[in-house]
């Protein structure tokens, strides 16, 4: 199995560098390739990675700031692996966790793998960030009848292939809520692995808004009210 690892990219020229120097760095059970979407940067961020030598990297540029789900939608499309997972570059992820939710899938017991942050004191910036959160992830289960653990969480693995089946849309911090949602509406539920997190605050970059909170809310109540093709109500489960 070959693993995808897809970092979307924006200004981020002060960890970039190091955020891909953690993800190459790790030993992973597969092999790997990483693809960089540069979704607009006005920083160095570009220069950066043009520097940036090993076989197992490729990077695609954004003329212009699309938004995350955008920069996923094009990393994507130019994946080569069996499977992916979504690592972004602000260090707040330890990529060391991504053997973690591999586990599962090589073990057979899943095929959609939640990395699942527990917060506390030294892992979250803001209290209403955490409740906020919380809030999205307890909405999702009620709308579903799931239980999953963390709506918003960047580590999402799963197979290439489904991903782009869900045919997502959201091109900024939105995506999170719908890909959640439509593997929800299919009955996926995704097999929560526990991982370490160290959040930012705004002063060091953090982009997400209660705004986005919201917009994910909204997007959550869309997914459920939708039926999937053929009015089938099922799709493949693990």
């Amino acid at each position: 199995m070959q693993l995808s690892i897809l970092m979307p990219v924006h200004n981020e020229a002060e960890r970039v560098a190091e955020a891909l120097k953690q993800a190459l760095a790790v030993e992973y059970p597969c092999e790997i390739e990483i693809v960089v979407v540069d979704d607009g940067s006005s920083d160095d961020t570009a220069e950066i990675l043009s520097r940036m030598d090993d076989a197992r990297l490729r990077v695609v540029t954004h003329p212009r700031n699309a938004g995350k789900g955008a920069a996923i939608k094009t990393a994507v499309a130019s994946a080569r692996g069996e499977y992916m997972v979504i690592l972004d570059a602000d260090l707040e992820y330890d990529p060391q966790d991504i053997p973690k939710l591999l586990a599962p899938v090589l073990e057979g017991h899943a095929t959609v793998v939640y990395g699942n942050r527990t917060f506390g004191s030294h892992s979250a910036y803001s209290f209403w960030y955490v409740v906020g959160n919380r809030g999205l992830t307890t909405a999702a289960n009620m709308l579903f009848n799931s239980y999953i653990g963390d709506l918003e969480t960047c580590l999402k693995l799963m197979p290439v292939e489904l991903y782009r089946s869900l045919d997502i849309h959201s091109r900024g911090f939105g995506m999170e809520a719908e890909v959640t949602g439509k593997l929800l509406r299919r009955r996926i539920r995704p097999y929560d692995v526990p991982i370490s997190y160290r959040a930012r605050g705004r002063d060091d970059g953090k982009k997400i808004t209660w705004r986005d909170g919201v917009e994910a809310l909204w997007i959550l109540g869309r997914e459920r009210a939708r039926r999937l093709p053929g009015g089938n109500p099922r799709a493949v489960t693990r």
